[in-house]
């Protein structure tokens, strides 16, 4: 059964977890999106992403094997470019924009590794201020004090980062 989000009921529709990260990654970076989107596909999580190559695909891919939902917001106007493995593509013609339609469908967002799109994705997942926001690697942010930015949660792997979403209970057994 799909899991529903905290705070709203039947009817709302299953939680959405968006996974962001760069198009071009390191292997480290594809097997931890990998497994998150399995992870997230065994809580009954739909994963929504930017529908391409390099994280976005390696999310698609574990959350597909595991018999999930993968939504992803492309950035074109057709389905062309679109990941084998989503279940739904979803053409745009907003570029980059469609970052801000990624983090806005999160109930949660999850940031794997680094690139100037996916730190654009965790600026506008901090300043939405009403969903978790869970970082695997990839580039830091800091305060005019050269402190850490607040607010982000540091994760060392997909299991950590599933569950500091604060979404989920365990996983279900399989």
């Amino acid at each position: 059964m799909p899991a529903q989000h905290p705070g709203e009921g039947p009817g709302r529709g299953p939680v959405q977890v968006a996974v962001c990260g760069p198009g071009e990654c390191t292997g480290r970076e594809r097997g931890h999106a990998r497994e998150t989107g399995r992870l997230l596909a065994r809580h009954g999580a739909v994963v929504v992403c930017g529908g391409l190559g390099g994280v976005m695909a390696a999310a698609a891919a574990g959350a597909r094997a595991a018999g999930g939902v993968v939504v992803g917001v492309l950035p074109g106007t057709d389905r062309a470019a679109a990941g084998t493995d989503l279940t739904v593509a979803l053409p745009t013609g907003l570029g980059q924009a469609r970052n801000n339609v990624i983090v806005n469908a999160a109930d949660a967002v999850i940031v794997i590794g680094g690139s100037w799109g996916t730190l654009s994705e965790l600026a506008l997942a901090m300043r939405r201020a009403a969903v978790p926001v869970v970082q695997i690697g990839g580039w830091r942010v800091h305060d005019h004090d050269g402190r850490p930015a607040p607010g982000i949660v540091h994760a060392a792997d997909a299991a950590e980062a599933v569950a500091a979403t604060g979404l989920f209970g365990p996983p279900p057994a399989r």
